[in-house]
């Protein structure tokens, strides 16, 4: 691994990793640090370049950022953990716990995608577009670039085949807001694809554990501690 990240620490118990999406940090989790760290030690990570994580000079990929968080595990000698990802965040999830299951006790998706076609067009056109222009803008300054490879994770990225998710062998909760920018059956189609997967569909959009965290916070420590 050629960075450090960036996390923050709270409680004490079983390791429960938490990844952010796209374009965000750690401080996405504000509403589960407090109440999450009762039962377990919480780690909320930044991974590369975002927040206050160096982007180094490895490749800006999903599969890259499951390398970093392999690496941070080793280097905190944690080699058993809960995770929970959001969005890009529990794709990163997804790509580790194919590579590295014996690393995950439990997994919280929420939110993931297994490609691109997954994001509902409405949401992900801008997107596609937005990149496009950027592609362009980056050549002619380099300031672009950052922002370009934010959204090239979302234009291009993840590609995982759905037969692959048969593997998982661990306890595996799918959760989704009811408006989620993630269509319901791709969302459906990921339970499914995991063996004994537990679905949850909550009132809200892409976001319900910053907006309806009254909600999710339960439905996850409920999964995690049974």
């Amino acid at each position: 691994m050629d960075i450090q990240l960036h996390y923050m620490i709270a409680g004490q118990g079983f390791p429960l990793v938490m990844l952010h999406g796209n374009g965000e940090d750690h401080t996405y989790f504000k509403h589960q640090m407090a109440p999450f760290s009762e039962r377990y030690q919480v780690i909320a990570l930044d991974t590369r370049g975002h927040g206050q994580s160096p982007r180094g000079t490895a490749p800006f990929t999903l599969e890259q950022f499951a390398e970093d968080l392999k690496g941070f595990l080793d280097s905190r000698e944690i080699g058993r953990c809960h995770l929970l990802g959001f969005s890009d965040g529990a794709n990163i999830a997804l790509l580790f716990a194919l590579k590295y299951p014996d690393y995950v006790e439990k997994l919280v998706l929420n939110g993931a995608d297994l490609s691109p076609s997954g994001v509902k067009l409405s949401t992900q056109a801008p997107i596609v577009l937005g990149w496009g222009l950027l592609q362009v803008i980056r050549r002619l300054d380099k300031r672009a670039q950052p922002k370009w490879e934010l959204l090239d994770l979302m234009t291009t990225q993840p590609h995982i085949n759905p037969k692959a998710l048969s593997a998982l062998s661990m306890s595996t909760l799918v959760v989704a807001g009811k408006r989620d920018m993630i269509r319901d059956k791709h969302t459906r189609l990921i339970a499914k694809s995991i063996p004994g997967s537990q679905l949850v569909i909550l009132p809200g959009d892409h976001f319900v554990a910053r907006r309806n965290w009254q909600e999710f916070n339960p439905v996850v420590l409920d999964f995690l501690y049974e």
